[in-house]
């Protein structure tokens, strides 16, 4: 039984003056198996104050002492990358492959973040001025339950390398990841107030961070609806906003494509996370003329997955984080059976022999048609929908006609075509014939799927205020 019940302000572990207890349920055996105490709004302010507190003297450190916090953080969360990778794998389901890559990353994202600080001009001559890039101030950091230490990382990450200073509001899902990275950056020993971590529900201390008149900026991953309510909640102090959001990601299949590769590289894509990812790509398009062989195709994909307990190597899904979840992903099963979507495999109910956890057969439908449910909303589960063209001009309208933007991709044998199709695609990231990874290119979304970037130099600029001084060089007259 995991029991957390501390939070962290001004470099100390404390007892949150919130009451509330929260169980924590295993999600592959639908058992209790911890429990965390929630922060409320004095926790959250008090934490506010101890960043503001630490602002002034923190703002004003150099890049070598900014890299060297970057470095011990790197060094304490790698030292704990065990401990991590238990923690997503128990706590919401993460296979124990990908949940020890993610704890890897978690901690080399404070050296990807420290190498562009270095690199990064925080002082510029633009025209005859000089241009000084600030840090803003206190940050608030929100972050979700599936990756919840990464996205802390990432954050903080680019935060310290500002010179900011961060109260994190994680998911109150996801309290033993959080209280392994808090350790970390205890360990780390960087300067009392610098980093703050409040346990909290997001309509209680994610909320107290979206109106204090100390937070300067919200960074915030996690779903559109909220995303929206934090910006609204934000406006009476002109906070300024990052919002990485919900995604409806269009995978576009040209016609040229190798399918034996492109088609089980599409399930993968939809199936990431156990399809718990804002960038999984859940809306596979693909040539009419070829429907029959992508279902087949599709079909072995998804009934090769191994489904069970994420701590077997093998099991490339595991269980949907909550009941809740759960509960909504059968939903939108049900809403594409009822408006008509072919079911090619999967379904409703779990699959035999995990009935105890919450656990969704992989699911994939056809003759998916761009106005049904399954291909508008956002599910959050391992379900496909394959919908098809006929031309390559309709596969892009097809695509863009989502109100979401965050993520695409495109296979074809012909680069240069994939390319031109990739410019055509309204989305922050298009992937070519697969799925990659850099952690420097900008990361963020269109329309609805987000404001700002993230990663790199797009993502350390986003914590910065831009002066221009004039007339620096000018002699008085």
């Amino acid at each position: 039984m995991h029991i957390i019940d501390k939070i962290y302000i001004n470099g100390q572990f404390v007892t949150p003056h919130g009451s509330e207890v929260l169980d924590l349920v295993n999600p592959t055996t639908g058992r209790v198996d911890g429990q965390v105490r929630l922060g409320d709004v004095e926790d959250a302010r008090r934490a506010v104050a101890a960043a503001k507190a630490a602002f002034p003297a923190f703002s004003r450190s150099s890049k070598a002492e900014r890299g060297a916090i970057l470095q011990r953080l790197h060094d304490a969360v790698l030292a704990r990358a065990e401990q991590a990778t238990a923690a997503l794998v128990e706590e919401y389901g993460g296979p124990v492959n990908t949940s020890a890559g993610r704890s890897q990353y978690t901690a080399a994202m404070f050296l990807d973040v420290r190498t562009v600080m270095q690199q990064h001009e925080f002082t510029r001559t633009i025209g005859v001025s000089k241009v000084v890039l600030e840090p803003m101030g206190v940050v608030g950091v929100i972050t979700p339950w599936n990756s919840s230490a990464w996205f802390v990382a990432n954050k903080v990450a680019a935060a310290i390398a500002a010179g900011c200073t961060v109260v994190v509001k994680p998911s109150e899902l996801s309290a033993r990841q959080n209280q392994i990275l808090a350790e970390a950056i205890h360990e780390a020993k960087l300067p009392p107030g610098v980093v703050n971590i409040v346990n909290g529900r997001g309509d209680v201390v994610g909320a107290e961070l979206s109106v204090h008149p100390d937070v300067t900026k919200i960074s915030f991953t996690g779903s559109t609806p909220v995303g929206k309510t934090i910006a609204r909640l934000g406006v009476d102090s002109m906070k300024r906003i990052a919002l990485e959001l919900g995604g409806k990601s269009a995978n576009v299949i040209l016609d040229d494509a190798d399918f034996e590769r492109a088609i089980p590289n599409a399930v993968a894509a939809c199936f990431m996370n156990n399809g718990q990812a804002c960038i999984a790509g859940t809306r596979l398009l693909v040539p009419e003329h070829r429907l029959e062989e992508v279902k087949l195709l599709a079909k072995m994909a998804a009934e090769a997955v191994l489904v069970g307990d994420p701590r077997d190597p093998a099991v490339a899904l595991g269980p949907i984080v909550t009941q809740k979840q759960y509960e909504r992903v059968q939903g939108y099963i049900a809403k594409g059976i009822e408006e008509g979507a072919e079911l090619v495999t999967g379904g409703l109910g779990k699959p035999p022999g995990l009935e105890a956890g919450h656990f969704v057969k992989p699911t994939v439908f056809a003759c998916v048609t761009p106005h049904m449910t399954i291909a508008r909303e956002e599910i959050f589960g391992p379900v496909l929908s394959i919908l098809t063209y006929r031309s390559e001009e309709e596969a892009i309208a097809m695509a863009n006609d989502t109100p979401y933007g965050l993520q695409a991709y495109v296979s074809s044998t012909d680069l240069a075509r994939a390319n031109r199709v990739a410019e055509q695609l309204v989305a922050g990231r298009v992937h070519i014939n697969g799925i990659h990874w850099d952690l420097n290119a900008p990361f963020g979304g269109f329309k609805q799927s987000g404001i700002g970037r993230e990663f790199g130099p797009y993502g350390l600029d986003s914590y910065l205020e831009t002066k221009a001084i004039l007339g620096e060089t000018a002699q008085y007259r």
